[in-house]
């Protein structure tokens, strides 16, 4: 078996959580890789160093060192490579990175002995037609104005029926994974990741009655940047970069075909996340 290790440096000060998961790994007789993004060599004396796509490509698993931020930056590489990720937990809170470091020995020996499941997550594709403007998210596509100094109107269509207007700082449409992140924020539902659905989740609603709307996957959900808006809107992918959205303009969102596939150790480890993490801070 070999393991692709993702660090992130600025989480993990001197790497010291990534050295020791390159050598537990190691001891439970686990090929370690690492790309060659920056990292140096001689303090991974046993661990191969590879171009980035190669070491994707060779790697049976992956492992990311950080937080949920981190495993979402690797997440993207993940689905492409149908590489299955399991996040260490170096953030304040951790949904997708369920690994925390006093768990490693047990966890890292479970996934050198094959002890896992793994559990699929679906994520978003937004798609402007007027520009061919193209992104994927794992946890939500957000759509927002330039400015906070006043909102802007948009309209929002399900498989091209109108479903209501809306005068905001922006929408949020997450997927469940993405549900505990931004859209939580905002006021919308925690889903269960297991669901097949997405949720529209407006972000400080001129209208006391606004609520969030949960959509099936297999919908085809449209938003529009009203024409009467003065400024340029825009949208982005798990907080990435960011694309315009002229007046009149509109995005595109639907299911994408690929899936995060997360590496979990217990059927309940989203709901433990959820009760240890959430309701209790």
């Amino acid at each position: 078996m070999a393991v692709l290790l993702i660090p992130n440096a600025t989480k993990d000060h001197g790497l010291v959580v990534t050295k020791q998961a390159a050598s537990l790994l190691g001891q439970y007789g686990v090929q370690v890789l690492m790309t060659d993004t920056g990292v140096p060599a001689e303090m991974f004396p046993n661990v191969t160093i590879l171009p980035e796509e190669t070491a994707y490509r060779q790697a049976d698993l992956v492992v990311t060192i950080g937080g949920d931020g981190t495993l979402l930056r690797s997440g993207h590489a993940c689905v492409r490579f149908r590489k299955p990720v399991l996040g260490v937990n170096l953030g304040r809170t951790g949904f997708l990175a369920t690994c925390e470091v006093e768990e490693m020995p047990e966890k890292l020996q479970r996934l050198a002995d094959g002890d896992y499941r793994i559990v699929r997550r679906g994520l978003l594709s937004a798609y402007a037609p007027q520009d061919g403007q193209h992104t994927e998210a794992i946890n939500d596509v957000v759509v927002f104005g330039d400015s906070r100094m006043h909102p802007m109107d948009y309209s929002v269509y399900c498989d091209g029926s109108f479903v209501s207007s809306y005068r905001s700082d922006g929408l949020i449409v997450a997927t469940p994974t993405g549900s505990t992140a931004y859209s939580f924020s905002a006021g919308g539902p925690v889903l269960d990741g297991a669901a097949d659905v997405m949720v529209l989740t407006p972000v400080c609603a001129h209208n006391v009655h606004t609520a969030p709307l949960v959509f099936a996957a297999n919908r085809s959900l449209e938003i529009v940047a009203d024409a009467e808006n003065r400024e340029t809107c825009y949208f982005c992918a798990d907080s990435g970069t960011r694309h315009a959205l002229l007046p009149g303009k509109a995005v595109r969102i639907t299911a994408a075909p690929g899936k995060l596939q997360l590496i979990t150790f217990q059927e309940s480890e989203q709901f433990c996340a959820i009760e240890n993490k959430l309701m209790r801070r």
